[in-house]
């Protein structure tokens, strides 16, 4: 075999790159009787686990799968977008129009 060894460094790092993050959040349905969809039985509670790099450990409980999705995004309060509100130009002050010129 006259292939080149690749060095132990940057085979660790190419699968540092393939792993799963630590710190993952993930929401499994505790009401589990078999494996579906996370958006069926939206009202059931989920169980909010983590990645350690070894397992999956508990972390939360939500009340439902919208809940479980505002804490699996960081989504703050009830998760609407509003529109910022602009702050209002200052109107055009009181006083004398002027006249149009050379009419």
């Amino acid at each position: 075999m006259d292939e080149e060894e690749e060095p132990l460094a940057s085979w660790a790092a190419r699968r540092e790159q393939r792993l799963r993050p630590v710190g993952q959040l993930r929401a499994v349905r505790l009401v589990d009787e078999r494996s579906r969809g996370a958006h069926v039985a939206p009202g059931e509670p989920r169980l909010i686990v983590r990645w350690d790099g070894y397992q999956w450990l508990p972390e939360t409980v939500a009340e439902d799968y919208a809940a479980a999705q505002r804490i699996l995004h960081g989504i703050e309060g009830d998760g609407l977008v509003r529109p910022a509100r602009r702050a209002q130009r200052p109107g055009k002050s009181p006083g004398r129009h002027r006249k149009p010129r050379g009419v």
